[in-house]
């Protein structure tokens, strides 16, 4: 479909994609890229802007921090992606909805994208990003993790998410806020066991302890299909869910 247009000339590219990989995300950590480059090779006009969207929030809200779902390991593989030269990526784990896998609210990725296509393709100096883990260190019971494209600053911002619950025999939409504290993050030990964190704001930095976890060696963060999280940069635009560990997860050697 797409070689027929290889002779036009691009300005860039905008893909919209991936939830029908969720379930072999460990190999579009491979695909993904290849494709881009592929492209790029094909239409001989160097590493043209490529953007892509980020998948959104969909089915059930995360409710144990150690279930093991395919969504996220899918997100993770788009994050990667961002290695290659001239790539940017819209998260939007805060506007799906729990019951379609294709959410209705296409302003905010549209928004979301045009702030990424003003920095990398027309060289803006904005934010374009919400936060994006970059470091952690273990020291004391704690965790603390480092961000980059913190913009104004760290904040949890108040959502209103969606969830799917069971009443009189059928499956129901409800509305669920999330308000206050930092949400979405979980902690785990040497026994791979994750358990929900206390998440504090301290400068570029979120402060992680968990009673159940007195000596952490991994953070998690909207690590779920449906995750309930809540950090934003001040300028509105939310943190892009991570992992700091490479336990294998549901989805390697899935091809």
């Amino acid at each position: 479909m797409i070689h027929p247009l290889i002779p036009f000339a691009v300005k860039g590219a905008i893909w919209y994609q991936g939830e029908s990989n969720a379930g072999r995300a460990y190999q579009y950590r491979k695909l993904f890229p290849a494709m881009i480059t592929d492209w790029r090779k094909q239409w001989k006009q160097g590493d043209f802007p490529f953007l892509f969207v980020q998948l959104a929030n969909y089915r059930a809200l995360q409710k144990n921090p150690s279930e093991a779902q395919t969504w996220p390991e899918l997100r993770e593989a788009q994050t990667m992606t961002l290695k290659l030269p001239a790539t940017g990526m819209a998260v939007i784990t805060d506007v799906g909805e729990a019951a379609d896998i294709h959410p209705g609210n296409k302003q905010a990725v549209g928004r979301r994208l045009a702030l990424a296509a003003r920095h990398i393709a027309y060289g803006q100096d904005i934010v374009y990003s919400g936060p994006m883990f970059d470091s952690v260190k273990f020291q004391d019971g704690r965790a603390v993790v480092t961000f980059k494209n913190v913009g104004g600053g760290l904040v949890a911002r108040d959502v209103e998410l969606e969830d799917v619950v069971r009443e009189n025999g059928r499956n129901v939409t409800v509305k669920v806020p999330v308000k206050g504290e930092l949400k979405g993050f979980a902690v785990a030990g040497e026994d791979k066991k994750f358990a929900w964190a206390e998440a504090t704001i301290d400068g570029d930095t979120i402060v992680l302890t968990s009673p159940e976890v007195p000596h952490p060696v991994a953070v998690r963060y909207g690590w779920a299909d449906n995750p309930a999280c809540n950090l934003f940069n001040k300028e509105g635009l939310p943190a892009s869910p991570f992992r700091t560990d490479d336990w294998p997860g549901v989805t390697a050697g899935k091809n």
